[in-house]
């Protein structure tokens, strides 16, 4: 007895020992053996913020945890050393991989080496095509009319809604159709549930929580628990991905066959059966789309969920920006001659054919005048960008250019979500939503993409920036043109702990119609 109760004091004493060494520790105090991982798992539902307070007192948090040491940045001179400067150094990783293998398998977003290289240079090639641009245009905007027709719908019920299951199932839609080439209709009016969608939220939950969940593989190996869910998503997105792949091979060689092949199909699964020659496999093809479902969907809705919440909760914003949009009908109709027909405002069918005709007038070229607008979306990137936080693996053992000293193995995560709340990134006002910021004597300006990281950076840069600004400014453009917004009474509205930083209860509001005269 007196042994145990001499090794327990032992134990006790060396754990506080440890604690007090820590006493002037910037980072997260730690424990032994399990490193940061209690203090972790305690704020998990909030961990962009307990992280945004330690790097709000140091530029680079260092995270020991049970496996492995996690560095995170919020310095710009790191991030671009990491992002470009030493990038071979800094890949996906293996054990980012393996978190996300069930989901992305071999997808661009999940490798590294030569087979990266390759799927980027495809997917730059399909990004700087006119056909997709033009074809990705068509789709926005049906899409966004459809959403439309659904605030419409409601603001003349007064009915209660939730943007951001409206806007993911936007852009579900217009993703799936502009890669897969299929309608899904999951923003009917009657609003069917998809049951592709809601597999692949829950699939998109359960890998996050990898993360930080360190039995996870013997939850995988058991099948039990959240890696038991995890597997019935898996299929259920399998099934309906590897279904549209086949029907898509056949409808290709029945065109060959019948002499059609020059009709070429614009969708991008399309495009990668052609680049691969008959000999892309089925899997190969499920891990790109869903890649591209995950990046274009997910990413825009949040981000335009965000940026509906700032622009209802900034009034002298909301105003700002429905004055440009006024002004720019009204020039846009005398350039091109057009007289909108009085309609009634009462009449939700005359509505709607008064929003179709607005939005006739929004193409590329149209909306980038929209310079107010743009910088609305990009205010709201710095704040809640999309992807709040990017974890890179480490080959060898590296120095940052502040010192600190990385160790191979770890991990190193640059963090977008703190860097846009960083007074010595941004200014004393960095916290505050500010579009306005991104002018300079009345001009829009750019930042650089290592201080401004929602699009990532260096040789891995975001190809699909361009078409995600077009989708938003397409959306935004007929939303705050024609609608107002309300939050309902207390509803409440905090991020939810995912790969991508979506709203944990929604966006519950009500819709109420902006006249459609310009005066």
């Amino acid at each position: 007895m007196g042994g145990l109760v001499l090794f327990f004091c032992t134990i006790a004493s060396l754990m506080f020992i440890h604690r007090w060494r820590q006493r002037n520790k910037k980072g997260p105090k730690t424990w032994p053996f399990l490193g940061a991982a209690i203090e972790q798992l305690m704020n998990y539902d909030r961990m962009h913020d307990w992280l945004l307070n330690y790097l709000s007192k140091s530029k680079t948090v260092v995270v020991p945890m049970p496996s492995r040491t996690c560095t995170y940045i919020a310095d710009p001179a790191n991030v671009e050393h990491v992002l470009k400067t030493n990038f071979n150094n800094y890949p996906k990783g293996e054990v980012y991989r393996s978190y996300m293998e069930v989901l992305l398998g071999d997808g661009i977003f999940n490798v590294d080496g030569e087979l990266w290289k390759k799927q980027r240079k495809i997917a730059s090639l399909e990004f700087a095509s006119r056909n997709l641009r033009d074809f990705s245009t068509q789709v926005f905007r049906e899409y966004a009319l459809k959403l439309s027709g659904i605030l419409s719908q409601a603001s003349f019920l007064n009915k209660e809604i939730d943007m951001q299951e409206l806007l993911m199932r936007m852009t579900l839609d217009s993703i799936c159709k502009i890669g897969f080439g299929v309608e899904v209709e999951t923003l009917a009016p009657n609003l069917p549930e998809n049951s592709f969608a809601l597999a692949f939220d829950t699939a998109n939950i359960i890998v996050t929580l990898r993360f930080i969940d360190p039995l996870w593989k013997i939850k995988k190996m058991l099948n039990i628990g959240s890696e038991a869910q995890l597997e019935k998503s898996m299929k259920i997105i399998d099934d309906f991905t590897y279904s549209v792949i086949r029907r898509r091979k056949a409808e290709i060689e029945d065109d060959k066959k019948s002499g059609q092949q020059n009709q070429m199909k614009h969708d991008i699964l399309s495009r990668f059966i052609e680049f691969g020659e008959g000999n892309a496999t089925d899997k190969s093809l499920r891990d790109v789309v869903l890649n591209f479902v995950i990046a274009g969907r997910d990413t825009t809705a949040t981000t335009l969920s965000w940026a509906i919440y700032m622009v209802m909760t900034h009034a002298n914003v909301a105003e700002k920006l429905y004055l440009e949009l006024k002004s720019f009908e009204e020039n846009r109709a005398k350039e091109k001659n057009i007289s909108f027909h009085q309609l009634d405002e009462e009449d939700p069918e005359s509505f709607n054919q008064r929003v179709e005709q607005f939005s006739r007038l929004l193409n590329k070229d149209s909306l980038e005048k929209l310079h107010y607008l743009h910088a609305v979306i990009t205010e709201t990137l710095r704040l809640y960008p999309a992807v709040p936080q990017d974890p890179k693996g480490v080959l060898e053992d590296d120095v940052l250019p502040d010192g600190t000293k990385i160790k191979a193995g770890g991990m190193v995560t640059y963090v977008p979500y703190s860097m846009g709340r960083m007074e010595y990134n941004w200014g004393p006002d960095a916290a505050s939503f500010i579009p306005e910021r991104w002018f300079k004597d009345g001009v829009l300006r750019n930042e650089s993409p290592f201080k401004f990281t929602a699009f990532q950076a260096g040789p891995r840069i975001c190809l699909g920036k361009d078409s995600a600004y077009l989708q938003m400014r397409m959306v935004l453009a007929i939303l705050c043109r024609f609608y107002k917004f309300k939050l309902v009474p207390g509803h409440t509205v905090k991020y939810r702990m995912m790969t991508i930083l979506s709203m944990a209860n929604g966006l519950k509001v009500t819709i109420q119609r902006r006249s459609l005269r310009w005066f």
